[in-house]
Formats: C-alpha cells, sequence, structure tokens
C-alpha cells in the first residue's frame, strides 16, 4: 500500500513527490489533472511547463485544477515548475538558468528550500539536454547547485533524457539514492511513445531520506490507462519520502 502523506509526532514527516514531463499541456489537460490529482503529492517536480505568452497563467491554472500551488520556476523560460501543496512552509525560491550552449535550448533549474513539520529540504525540477555532452555538464551543476542550497536534505527530481546506463544519469545515481533502484513499486518505465520502453525520468534523493516506494503509478485508484495516455507524452514518477526533523546544515550531494 502506498503510504499516506504525514507529520510524525517527532516532526519528521512522510510526504509524496511526483516528477512529471507535461509536454506544455498540450495534450488532454483534463486527464493530467486527474492524475496528479490521484497521486496527491506534497511537492510536483514539473517538466515542459508552458513558457513564454501566458505562462504564469497556464501553471495558476494547473495549480487551480490539481488543488495545489505554484512555489517555483517559470520566470527563466526555460521550462521546469514546481508546485506544492499547502503542507509546504516555503523559505525561498530561485530560478536557476545554466550555460547556454549556441544552438541548443536554453535549460533551467526550479528551486526552493521548504519544511514540512520539522523536516527541512532543498528541492530542484531539472530537465536535462539532450546533448550528450551538455548533459553531463548540467548533472554536475545539479549536483553543486543542492550543495550549496543550505539544506540539510535535498530532492531533485526530472526528465535526464537518457537511461540509468547513461553518465549523466550515473553521475547523479552515484551521489544521490535513486528512488526506483532504492525502493521500486508501480511501473518502471517513463517513456514508452517510440522505441524500447525505458525509464529516463527519475526522482532522486540525499542520504538520510528514506525513500519508501517510487514508481510510475499504475496502481493508484483513479488514475487509468487512457488518462495516462492522454496526459502528456511521458508517464509520471511518484516517490514517498520519509523525511527526518531537526537536522542543520547543508546538503550532502
Amino acid at each position: 500500500m502506498l503510504p499516506n502523506s504525514v507529520t510524525e509526532p517527532d516532526g519528521s514527516a512522510v510526504i509524496r513527490a511526483l516528477s512529471y514531463n507535461i509536454r506544455s499541456m498540450r495534450d488532454d489537460e483534463e486527464a493530467l489533472a486527474r492524475v496528479i490529482r490521484a497521486c496527491a503529492p506534497d511537492l510536483v517536480f514539473i517538466q515542459e511547463a508552458p513558457r513564454f505568452f501566458r505562462w504564469r497563467k497556464h501553471a495558476a491554472r494547473l495549480a487551480a485544477k490539481t488543488d495545489l500551488v505554484v512555489l517555483s520556476g517559470g520566470a527563466t523560460a526555460a521550462g521546469p515548475l514546481l508546485l506544492c501543496s499547502l503542507r509546504a512552509f516555503v523559505e525561498r525560491t530561485e530560478d536557476v538558468l545554466l550555460p547556454l550552449t549556441p544552438g541548443l535550448h536554453r535549460r533551467g533549474f526550479a528551486t526552493a528550500v521548504v519544511r514540512f513539520g520539522a523536516a527541512r529540504v532543498a528541492v530542484l525540477s531539472a530537465h536535462l539536454s539532450l546533448d550528450g555532452a551538455e548533459r553531463r555538464a548540467q548533472a554536475d551543476i545539479l549536483l553543486d547547485r543542492l550543495a550549496s542550497m543550505d539544506a540539510p536534505y535535498a530532492i531533485a527530481a526530472g526528465d535526464i533524457n537518457e537511461t540509468p546506463s547513461g553518465p549523466a544519469f550515473r553521475r547523479l545515481s552515484t551521489a544521490l539514492q535513486d528512488g526506483w533502484t532504492v525502493s521500486p513499486w508501480g511501473g518502471e518505465h517513463t517513456f514508452v511513445r517510440s522505441g524500447p520502453p525505458r525509464r529516463i525520468d527519475a526522482i532522486f534523493a540525499t542520504q538520510g531520506v528514506e525513500i519508501l516506494t517510487c514508481g510510475v503509478p499504475t496502481p493508484l485508484p483513479g488514475i487509468t490507462k487512457d488518462d495516462l495516455q492522454a496526459a502528456t507524452d511521458h508517464l509520471p514518477v511518484l516517490a514517498t519520502l520519509r523525511l527526518p526533523a531537526g537536522k542543520s546544515g547543508p546538503a550532502d550531494a
């Protein structure tokens, strides 16, 4: 059974984190909202959020349809976005632009530091490059960013654009816990529209965060195969995580 979100007597917290590439909301927006609501997430790490024209309106509409609020992202027009439930107490947010490689799409991170009860955590949504060399460099930047966010624990999630055997994915899964590897649940593959099914989306966490479950939420009530197919071209990744309380200091990334 998938654990529910809860704040425990010692101040630690069990939360649900969802990572989802939503393809700029170009598909079935109602199906997308139903999938997100059924996951009952406390944090949503979005990639390919609507950019440029009226992006704030689109982000706010998605948040309203899913009973969430916009946490961070969008201002860089790079695609990553963070949503959160009202359980989250927001300390600070920052949108981060990554170095631009001529001829390639400008990438960025949506970041924040939040608290659930007495548990404090840095969060980062990322969509890494289609170019292999740039993607590997961005993995290093991601880890450096987590280490600089002055929080005891961290969660990073997103579209890695390569499978676990790739160098950028390996770099992240060596420095951080890879949710599916640590505690697999549900489905594994997140991109099944073309080519062989593969896992290119992931949720990572620093040591000290207990990963209870992680995977594509196919067993959840309220999520249908039709909605998953209609919502976007990626499948979501849902993790339940236990965040310890009371520790101070930077994340160990």
